[in-house]
């Protein structure tokens, strides 16, 4: 399912709530200036409600923050053998840091 929202959202499995979201931050990402109350109206039509929109908006500009400090600080990537552990430890005990 995520593989299917990362290359195109709108053939994604995904239902027509999360694709809108998506489309939401999307447009946030890429032209934030032009999100209009038209958005977030289309927002709460397919269900979503202030507080899921707020959090939202904020992990867009949270990563979009990120990016560009890393950018910035000229950090260099994370090696492959630290994302393989942490997915592995993902698996079996989902996003806590707390030992399965």
């Amino acid at each position: 399912m995520v593989r299917g929202a990362l290359e195109d959202v709108e053939t994604s499995a995904l239902d027509e709530q999360h694709r809108a979201l998506l489309r939401f931050v999307a447009q946030l990402n890429d032209a934030p200036a032009s999100v209009r109350a038209g958005d977030i109206a289309q927002l709460h039509a397919v269900g979503w409600d202030d507080e899921a929109i707020h959090d939202a908006a904020s992990v867009c500009a949270l990563f979009n923050f990120y990016n560009r400090w890393v950018d910035a600080a000229g950090i260099h990537g994370t090696p492959q053998a630290v994302y393989d552990a942490s997915g592995k430890r993902m698996a079996a005990g989902g996003y806590s840091r707390d030992e399965p």
